[in-house]
């Protein structure tokens, strides 16, 4: 992805400063800037409540490379949560990173030439990445052993980083800080870290945008996440938590996002989601998107709270709601003309070295602006994918699926959102919306 301007604000402490704006020209990779503040977390905690929903790693039968890949899975994970970036030079409840981002291509949906008064801004989205071990886990085989043995930051996301290349802008879920302390949290089933330097495997990917308040953001405490934040900070890719929001520009086009985890916080989040999305619109947000990491873990149908609090964001104003943590896909709902995602699944998982369900998606939404508008389309697809290229383990490489497999990805996704009226065709892209 292209980036011709990159505008950055920055501040410190647990109140909002007054932000700083700098320009940075010509950069081929994405640089958004970034605000701290608050961490929030501390009304509900995001702690060992969560253990009794891990699921436990599978050991690899074998580590042997097949050119195929299985669905049905068993996910390690502990929860998550998400917090905002945002940008803004005001000071307020939240903080907020911006970057103005000029980016040339085109995303897989959407793909037709505009006309002059037209913006087509194409969004992926995928799930959870864990970069690392947990504590405990085994060497053999892992994530860490993988990278040890010098594959290099590009291959974990070579199969997929140019369709995150070619769109606009890609956000994913970071689960686990990359640090190297080893004062880990005590109390947390699975407590998953990398080395900072992992960070350069998004830069390689593609990746422009992480969310970090899960239920992992903590395992190793506040240093975990400074740490991670400084390593995104220098790689360039914005981030949100909590009341952290993030702003950044694409085609002139300015996109909010609030991140929050409400697995660790329960209704505490919708404070986040609320004031996070007005405060964005505030700041000229073209489009918002909210990441909920939320549900069930190996649950495939969303529970109660999930669908109330997704319909609850798009009414905020949310014009994309994306769901993770169940570790499995869950379905796609549209909610007043605009889309929920329950659960995307794993992406790049090292937190389980073979998950029984490899299945995962990405999906893609383009947004079309006539002389600054927003246009009410459904320009959507969904790109089925495993989290593996091989089937008899986890190789940490997330691969489209092809064919057959292709196929039967794409059904167990309508299935999940027949109930909501959704469904797509046999190229993934949206064909039915019923009311």
């Amino acid at each position: 992805m292209m980036i011709a301007l990159l505008l950055s604000a920055c501040g410190g402490g647990e109140e909002p400063s007054v932000a700083e704006v700098s320009a940075v020209a010509l950069k081929e990779e994405t640089f958004p800037g970034m605000l701290s503040g608050a961490d929030g977390e501390g009304t509900s905690g995001e702690g060992g409540e969560e253990g009794s929903r891990d699921g436990e790693e599978q050991t690899p039968e074998s580590a042997s490379a097949e050119s195929g890949f299985a669905g049905m899975e068993e996910a390690v994970s502990a929860e998550s949560g998400f917090a905002g970036t945002e940008e803004g030079a005001s000071a307020g409840s939240g903080l907020l990173s911006g970057q103005e981002d000029t980016i040339s291509g085109s995303g897989e949906v959407g793909a037709s030439e505009p006309d002059p008064d037209t913006v087509k801004v194409t969004i992926s989205a995928a799930g959870d990445v864990t970069m690392g071990n947990y504590l405990g886990q085994g060497y053999e085989v892992s994530f860490r052993q993988t990278y040890d043995q010098g594959v290099g930051d590009s291959y974990f996301f070579e199969n997929v980083a140019d369709i995150f290349g070619a769109d606009d802008l890609t956000l994913v879920n970071l689960e686990g800080p990359l640090t190297r302390s080893e004062n880990a949290r005590t109390e947390q089933t699975y407590c998953i870290s990398g080395d900072p330097e992992y960070v350069n495997i998004l830069t390689a990917g593609n990746v422009e945008v992480v969310g970090l308040a899960n239920n992992h953001r903590l395992d190793y405490w506040e240093e975990g996440t400074a740490d991670t934040v400084a390593a995104l900070e220098e790689a360039g890719i914005s981030y949100a938590y909590d009341d952290i929001y993030c702003m950044t520009q694409v085609k002139g086009i300015r996109i909010g996002i609030v991140s929050v985890n409400e697995v660790g916080q329960g209704a505490g989040v919708e404070k986040f989601l609320k004031e996070g999305i007005a405060q964005l619109r505030g700041q000229g947000a073209d489009l918002v998107l909210a990441s909920c990491h939320w549900g069930i873990e190996r649950e495939y149908y969303p529970e109660d709270y999930q669908k109330s609090l997704g319909r609850k964001c798009i009414d905020w104003g949310a014009d994309l709601v994306i769901g993770h943590h169940p570790h499995v896909l869950q379905g796609v709902e549209e909610y007043e003309g605009k889309f929920i995602l329950y659960s995307l699944g794993n992406f790049c998982f090292g937190a389980n070295r073979n998950p029984e369900d490899k299945d995962c998606m990405i999906f893609q939404q383009t947004f079309t602006f006539v002389e600054g508008e927003r246009r009410e389309d459904r320009d959507i697809r969904v790109i089925p994918c495993s989290v593996s290229s091989v089937s008899t383990r986890n190789d940490y490489k997330p691969t489209p699926a092809q064919g057959q497999e292709a196929g039967r990805i794409l059904e167990r996704i309508n299935e999940y959102s027949r109930d909501f009226g959704v469904q797509f065709d046999s190229e993934g892209y949206l064909t039915q919306t019923d009311f």
